[in-house]
């Protein structure tokens, strides 16, 4: 019994066994002035008796049944029935779609923000529409297309001409008694077949089976590695499969057993024993004793009584949460889509203040490079490259995080590092004044790069260096570009760039120089 209720039950029986001793003094009383009035007065007293032990009923009733009752109905979460919970996901579905859209008109490439908003508005309009998206899938020899006739063949209820062509597969359009909703059930193409167009082929159809509501996923043995890939891959991202074993009239009884057993158990953990069913879509002919071949009926009723239980039991739920999957998807492809022009806008600032960070060393050389004294230009290039990606710094901030990043970087020893390196590499038969400012000068832009690529990071991760902190980010961008195909490509750069233009101003002053004597 909880505490507050034990607490007010011991309160309440004190009270009135209070007045209990109370009311028996004063009913001692009472009695003797009733006993006057004879029968009639023990009747009031009984009466009297009677009121005060209903009293004290109700109070108990009140305390340990209504209140109890009450508590546990409180404490019981709310219950949401099955044509509540597609609400919320299309809900969600139709939210998500709406950030897609903001997202999408972010994107600077006109064709690629056609083909989304394309899309976006292909999953609103299935939204709407509600049909059910069958999917049958698998390799080219597992009867996908046998099996999609026979269900044809033996579905009750209304079926439409297909729609499509053979290469992406045929969709049919169909009813089924007791859904209201539409049941299209698509053929894709084979998977695993040789060549390119076998390899396009495979694509557009693991595309069509991402979109389905519901998979039939279709062999005609045991699971080889290369199809048990593409199924667990689907069960993975939500997709609803039943494993159809086709081609069951090959097998005997007892063989037909071991591979239904054998699948059930390559598929446990994401295909429940009830979805792996068998058939026989298109059985072969039997030839009989007088030598009379004989057609037997397709066997698919198994597959049929499955797909049929499962949709009217979770069809609504399946259509949603195939909604929201493709809004998902669609938002994270956007989303990639404009941290890759993020980056690409980010890399040319860096290209750009790399370069100018070099002009400024070379032109005032140092006795020690260190980005200290470019702060003033990675300030800047913080602030840029923060505005890429939405988030506005002014100067101040800008040169506070450019100083704690160039502390961190000669902290540890990355400027050592780039100075041996970049020294090896630039062999110029230059004089030593000069080549020592080339070095200098292409080592400040060497650090200026591994800063501007560690700000990005920052950036793109929603300004957040992540668990390794600042350190670990700065030794990863070191790490990338000490590889020694971009240090090559890099000085060739830097040649150009920096050290052509410093040794010409060089000799030019050295000429004014000579003329002057």
């Amino acid at each position: 019994m909880p505490l507050p209720r034990l607490i007010t039950l011991i309160v309440g029986l004190i009270v009135i066994l209070s007045l209990s001793l109370w009311l028996i003094q004063y009913l001692n009383q009472l009695s003797w002035q009733l006993s006057y009035f004879g029968f009639f007065g023990n009747i009031l007293l009984l009466l009297l008796i009677l009121l005060i032990g209903s009293l004290i009923a109700a109070f108990v009733y009140y305390v340990m049944v209504i209140q109890a009752g009450e508590g546990r109905s409180s404490r019981r979460p709310k219950r949401i029935t099955p044509s509540e919970i597609p609400v919320v996901k299309s809900e969600a579905a139709s939210s998500t779609l709406q950030a897609v859209r903001q997202q999408v008109s972010q994107i600077q490439d006109e064709v690629t923000r056609q083909a989304l908003l394309s899309k976006s508005r292909e999953i609103e309009a299935n939204l709407a529409r509600g049909e059910i998206q069958v999917v049958v899938f698998g390799t080219g020899s597992a009867g996908k297309t046998s099996l999609i006739n026979a269900v044809i063949g033996r579905m009750v209820g209304k079926v439409d001409a297909p729609m499509g062509t053979t290469t992406v597969g045929e969709t049919y359009c169909l009813r089924l008694k007791g859904l209201e909703r539409k049941i299209l059930i698509t053929d894709t193409p084979g998977i695993l077949e040789a060549g390119v167009a076998g390899t396009e082929r495979e694509q557009l159809a693991r595309g069509l089976a991402t979109e389905a509501d519901l998979l039939l996923f279709v062999v005609d043995n045991d699971l080889r590695r290369s199809e048990y890939e593409p199924l667990k891959a689907l069960a993975e991202i939500g997709k609803r499969s039943i494993l159809v074993l086709n081609k069951t009239d090959l097998y005997t009884d007892e063989d037909k057993e071991v591979i239904l057993a054998r699948l059930r158990e390559r598929v446990r953990g994401f295909i429940s024993t009830n979805d792996v069913v068998a058939i026989s879509a298109n059985p072969q002919s039997v030839e009989l004793e007088g030598g009379e071949m004989v057609k037997p009926e397709s066997e698919i009723l198994p597959l049929l009584r499955r797909m049929a239980a499962i949709l009217r039991a979770e069809g609504e739920d399946l259509i949603a949460d195939n909604i929201l999957l493709q809004s998902l998807r669609l938002g994270e492809e956007a989303r990639k889509l404009i941290d890759a022009q993020r980056r690409r806008q980010a890399d040319k600032i860096v290209d750009r203040f790399q370069w100018i960070g070099a002009g400024v060393v070379s032109m005032t050389p140092l006795p020690v490079v260190d980005l200290l004294a470019t702060a003033a230009v990675n300030a800047q290039m913080v602030v840029e490259i923060g505005r890429v990606y939405g988030c506005e710094l002014n100067m101040e901030r800008g040169r506070e995080l450019a100083l704690s990043l160039a502390k961190t970087i000669g902290g540890l020893g990355i400027v050592k590092g780039a100075l041996q390196l970049l020294s090896t590499a630039l062999q110029l038969n230059i004089g030593t004044f000069v080549i020592g400012r080339a070095i200098q000068g292409v080592t400040a832009a060497y650090l200026t790069r591994i800063a501007g690529k560690s700000f990005i990071e920052f950036f793109r991760n929603d300004q957040d260096w992540g668990d390794g902190g600042m350190t670990e980010v700065v030794q990863r961008q070191f790490q990338l570009n000490k590889r020694d195909e971009f240090v090559k490509a890099f000085v060739q750069e830097a040649i150009a760039k920096v050290v052509k233009p410093l040794a010409d101003k060089t000799a030019e002053i050295l000429e004014e120089d000579e003329r002057a004597r």
